[in-house]
């Protein structure tokens, strides 16, 4: 049987506060790597991703509606911005409140192969899809073989 001797000076809240430091550390900056701007608790949180006709942004923004949204498009800059409002209830208060309220934006930079004069916007279930389309002269092309 081993037996184990606590030393006098073991803490065991302090080893607890520090394991939660180290998480802490570890979620702000996942892999060591520094999130920047579009890190832990941005709002909304987007993903961008390329298809074959473009590239989709997808934000959630719950508790948003259509008409408080407004997207802004301008050189190879997309911004979307709105507006979240969280009512206080009517009988009694808030117990807990994780939610935020208030202005939003967010700006992303996308690639220059993009026609955002084209861009679509759809809201469904909380979500905003915004759909650019390449240009033109991004697409390819086929090109026909002439015999000689």
């Amino acid at each position: 049987m081993t037996r184990f001797r606590m030393s006098s000076g073991f803490d065991p809240v302090a080893g607890l506060l520090n394991l939660q430091r180290e998480l802490e550390r570890v979620f702000d900056k996942p892999f060591g790597i520094d999130l920047g701007p579009s890190g832990r608790g941005v709002f909304p949180p987007v993903n961008v991703f390329a298809d074959k006709t473009g590239c989709v942004v997808k934000l959630e923004v719950p508790g948003v509606a259509p008409e408080d949204v407004a997207i802004e498009a301008a050189g190879r800059t997309l911004t979307v911005s709105g507006k979240r409002e969280v009512p206080q209830p009517a009988e009694g208060s808030f117990h807990r409140r994780e939610r935020g309220a208030g202005q939003f934006s967010r700006s992303l930079q996308l690639p220059t192969d993009l026609d955002l004069g084209r861009a679509e916007a759809s809201y469904k279930h909380g979500i905003l899809t915004v759909r650019v389309p390449k240009k033109e002269e991004a697409k390819p092309r086929q090109i026909a073989v002439n015999a000689a």
